[in-house]
């Protein structure tokens, strides 16, 4: 947990918990190797503070891999294991570079895409808003001309660019049908909202 101690709230060890109960839901059904997935759900965000320092220019997967890869080192758990864990966590991510490929990584990814969507989704995104100092709204600008860590970076603009693209983008028949059941229920959050914004309701 000391890897958290200096997480925004929006990517704490809360969120890691959530993810990692998610992994063992789709686990089950899918029939993972749940050591591995284990505990690539707990190390699968330790980079994080390094991305968000860098306001984005360092990949989290991708230092959270090289992280992984030292604390692994004398672990007990076989080496393919290992490497299982590593590609997992390098490849978690929604707009990273690397994809993934073995159960235990598409389960991950599913289930960290799964906590950015639905009411968690929601609360998530107006409080990473808030952490970057964005507006609350800003219906002046298309989404597609703003730029993240800034104050256009609104819970409507990361909607717009992301949550509403993550059931499209689920890997496993688990997290394909969670992901239709909280995508409804964001839809229907975000037409209120803009009613309520304009002052329709």
């Amino acid at each position: 947990m000391k890897c958290f101690s200096k997480a925004t709230g929006s990517h704490d060890w809360d969120h890691t918990q959530r993810v990692y109960n998610l992994c063992m839901h789709i686990g089950e059904v899918e029939g993972a190797d749940m050591e591995v997935l284990k505990i690539a759900a707990y190390l699968h965000d330790v980079g994080r503070f390094y991305q968000d320092e860098s306001k984005g220019t360092i990949c989290h997967g991708e230092k959270g891999a090289q992280m992984a890869r030292a604390l692994l080192e004398e672990y007990p758990v076989s080496d393919a294991q290992k490497a299982n864990i590593i590609h997992s966590i390098k490849s978690h991510r929604f707009r990273g570079k690397c994809r993934p490929e073995t159960l235990e990584a598409k389960i991950l990814f599913d289930a960290d895409k799964l906590d950015a969507t639905g009411a968690i989704g929601i609360a998530r995104t107006f409080q990473f808003a808030g952490e970057v100092g964005a507006k609350l709204h800003n219906p002046s600008i298309d989404p597609e001309d703003t730029e993240p860590y800034t104050e256009e970076d609104t819970g409507y603009r990361e909607f717009k660019l992301k949550l509403s693209k993550i059931k499209d983008r689920m890997l496993t028949a688990e997290g394909r049908r969670m992901a239709r059941e909280r995508h409804g229920f964001m839809e229907m959050f975000f037409e209120r909202f803009l009613q309520e914004y304009r002052g329709y309701k």
